[in-house]
């Protein structure tokens, strides 16, 4: 059997402890804040399966809040396949969703296929269209290949914290305040079948732009 180095134990004790801590400091900081919903739509009048896509920076919230407006975790999560990706998976898993790993630029071909496969078992999926490198507020072209292929809404989600940290990331990564207000905004669902693929681009990119921080 071959030795486990110390980088891949280290890897593997990381692995194994932040995404703990990192659910219990979430689940702290979600429920200190305060929630605000502000829905274009009632959650009834969205189809399932959908498309729910935020930026990149805004992620930190916005799982839990998907939960609370949704009433569901049969989410699946686009997830880079890098090590920090890891990590949100496994985040993302204690929270009790499903992750599919891969991006733009590494395995999207296979992270495609299992879109396809999970919104065909009515899963919705989770999508940032700028992640996991940017530019920053940008739309790659899978969120656009997904919605045609499946015929699927594409619903917006924003965070706009009353209060809020702002790291110096190529995302500007937003970390709301402790018992700050969190406002969630739920865009009304939009289907892509008649639009060109830059037509699609500028319109998800308008309708996440409408509550952006």
């Amino acid at each position: 059997m071959a030795k486990l180095s110390f980088k891949d134990f280290k890897k593997a004790l990381v692995l194994k402890i932040v995404p703990r801590l990192a659910f219990i400091f979430l689940n702290i900081l979600y429920f200190s804040c305060k929630k605000k919903f502000h829905s274009k739509c009632n959650k009834d009048e969205i189809q399932t399966p959908a498309i729910f896509a935020f930026w990149h920076g805004e992620l930190l919230p916005l799982l839990k809040g998907y939960i609370d407006f949704r009433g569901s975790k049969k989410i699946d999560t686009i997830i880079s396949s890098h090590f920090d990706g890891e990590l949100i998976a496994k985040i993302v898993a204690i929270y009790g969703g499903g992750s599919i790993r891969g991006s733009s630029t590494r395995g999207g071909l296979k992270a495609l296929k299992k879109s396809f496969r999970s919104l065909s078992l009515k899963r919705d999926l989770a999508i940032t269209p700028d992640g996991p490198k940017g530019p920053s507020h940008s739309v790659a072209d899978g969120i656009i290949l997904i919605s045609k292929k499946k015929n699927v809404p594409i619903v917006t989600l924003n965070c706009k914290p009353s209060s809020y940290w702002q790291l110096n990331s190529w995302d500007k990564f937003v970390i709301p305040k402790p018992f700050s207000t969190l406002n969630i905004f739920i865009g009304e669902p939009f289907y892509l079948n008649d639009l060109s693929m830059e037509e699609s681009k500028k319109l998800i990119k308008e309708r996440l732009m409408e509550n952006a921080i």
